[in-house]
């Protein structure tokens, strides 16, 4: 399987920038969060059975407002999770919408590259590990969708066997819209294990809890976690984000 991690570069008031907004969080600790899912994510793709693709926005598809070179900023980041880039494929999105950029990507592998399955996972998912990315490669032999659930009626993995239309997939809720997609094509869906995702309050407390009841289980600690303790958060009543 391929497993495509959509990455857009690390700047304040692109990534995670509901959460400065909604949350006790500062844009600049927004970033820092990001930075570190991205690293869980690239490095449990890297460990897993999959072949890792970064997706990157270049600045065709970033608002005029953020300049700079997106695809160096991206390369520094995987290289600091990574270290060696030899086995890692970089490719640039192309689309007017963030639907249309995933749907190109995913069509372009599954029918001009003729990958046997692809997985479009979420670097905003740093609790994944590669044993969820195996089992949803797994799962594709037996299904042509794969959808693996997260808060707030969202996907953080969806894997293709084959192609679905990816029209104004980014409808709320996409889960449902994917899997009512993958059914009018005709193709059976499978779902992976529900994880949280950074990207919502819910899903960052949600994950804030299951990092550090593993950094206790196994004695390890992920990039996440790890920059979490350093800000300074920590899960407050009624799923609300609050300082230490």
């Amino acid at each position: 399987m391929i497993v495509v991690v959509p990455v857009s570069p690390s700047r304040e008031g692109l990534v995670l920038s509901s959460l400065a907004d909604r949350t006790v969080l500062t844009e600049t600790e927004a970033v820092e969060l990001y930075e570190a899912s991205v690293v869980d994510v690239l490095r449990s793709v890297a460990a897993s059975g999959g072949d890792l693709l970064v997706n990157y926005r270049d600045e065709k598809t970033l608002p005029d407002s953020f300049s700079g070179e997106p695809k160096a900023e991206i390369r520094e980041l995987a290289t600091a999770a990574l270290g060696d880039l030899e086995d890692v494929r970089f490719e640039r999105q192309v689309g007017s919408t963030r639907s249309a950029r995933i749907g190109n990507t995913v069509t372009h592998l599954l029918e001009r590259e003729d990958a046997t399955s692809v997985g479009v996972l979420e670097p905003t998912a740093p609790l994944i590990g590669r044993t969820e990315i195996d089992g949803a490669a797994m799962s594709l032999r037996r299904h042509e969708v794969v959808l693996g659930p997260s808060s707030g009626g969202r996907t953080y993995f969806a894997g293709f066997g084959e192609p679905i239309d990816f029209t104004d997939s980014d409808a709320v809720p996409e889960l449902v819209t994917l899997a009512e997609r993958a059914d009018d094509a005709g193709l059976g869906v499978g779902f992976a294990p529900m994880l949280p995702t950074i990207a919502t309050e819910s899903g960052l407390c949600a994950t804030i809890a299951g990092g550090r009841a593993r950094a206790v289980a196994d004695r390890s600690q992920g990039a996440t976690t790890a920059i979490l303790d350093e800000i300074g958060v920590s899960v407050g009543e009624g799923e609300s984000l609050e300082r230490e």
